[in-house]
């Protein structure tokens, strides 16, 4: 597979962040397509479908060679997991229903420190491989906050794809110690949320952000910093992150044709350098410091 250094995350188009236009929706699918995005992940557990079918009506006006799709199975709501072959290989289905796209390029286990691991390895990921020969999927992978999760896995199983998010930003580069390994055993690296879901923003974070204040705090700053040098932080940060070759795409949420031409915009230019010394500087009180989640064993 051969995909564009800036994809496209299609959380937003669930309303995840804030309610949608949905027409807004599918129009910045086809521009982000039209301006040389290919790649495009969702998921059912984003809006509990919304997103999968929103992003559906935008593919169905696409030619299928015009894109590369990924979604996920195993995570449907807050607290609702099901990594049983059964019901991933339902998904599936489900999935390509309401993606309307024949065949599905990579399917991920998604958020995979919520579940036994052992389930993954032994379970899952054989009923991934099951129907991979059938020609509904490609490629298979997995997803999660731990890099100890792709470590694991990856010791006892193979995958093709991992998704990683909020490891590789201008706050948190710790992607950077298992990509030996990965690169090692020919495994794509996907990396998502060059902004830290928002901390590497203008704008500030909402309540349910599960940074620390501090971070808040030392983020906010670095915004505020590169605002008053005449830079944006979040250009900054999507330069940053896709400017690593060892990543094979990042990925950025997306939901309007404005977010479309902003982001892809932001790599027509060079990254300011003084400006990344700068805002580095100013974070580096929490560099690497992230929250848990999933299952205490899994961290």
């Amino acid at each position: 597979m051969r995909v564009s250094a800036l994809s496209f995350g299609a959380s937003p188009l669930g309303s995840v962040f804030e309610r949608i236009d949905e027409a807004e929706g599918v129009r910045a699918v086809l521009l982000a397509a039209e301006m040389g995005i290919n790649f495009f992940d969702c998921s059912p557990y984003y809006g509990l479908t919304k997103a999968e079918t929103v992003l559906g009506r935008g593919l169905r006006q696409l030619r299928r060679e015009q894109y590369l799709i990924s979604t996920k199975v195993g995570r449907y709501g807050p607290e609702q997991f099901d990594f049983s072959a059964a019901r991933v290989k339902r998904s599936i289905d489900e999935s390509l229903a309401r993606l309307g796209c024949g065949h599905i390029d990579i399917v991920h286990c998604h958020d995979v420190e919520y579940a036994s691991l052992e389930q993954i390895i032994t379970e899952t990921l054989p009923a991934l491989r099951e129907v991979q020969k059938s020609g509904k999927v490609r490629f298979v992978g997995i997803t999660g906050l731990p890099l100890t999760i792709f470590t694991y896995v990856l010791q006892r199983s193979e995958v093709d794809v991992v998704l990683s998010y909020c490891r590789y930003a201008l706050n948190n580069t710790t992607l950077m110690q298992i990509l030996p390994t990965l690169k090692e055993k020919n495994v794509g690296v996907i990396s998502a949320s060059p902004l830290s879901m928002g901390l590497l923003s203008e704008r500030g974070v909402p309540d349910w952000h599960p940074a620390s204040a501090e971070a808040r705090q030392v983020c906010l700053r670095a915004a505020q910093l590169a605002q008053g040098l005449g830079g944006n932080i979040s250009k900054l940060a999507i330069q940053f992150a896709v400017a690593n070759r060892d990543i094979a795409t990042t990925l950025v949420g997306m939901a309007t044709t404005e977010e479309v031409r902003r982001n892809v915009e932001v790599l027509d230019g060079p990254i300011d350098m003084g400006l990344l010394r700068e805002v580095t500087e100013v974070i580096k009180p929490i560099k690497d410091q992230l929250w848990t989640t999933g299952r205490a064993g899994n961290n």
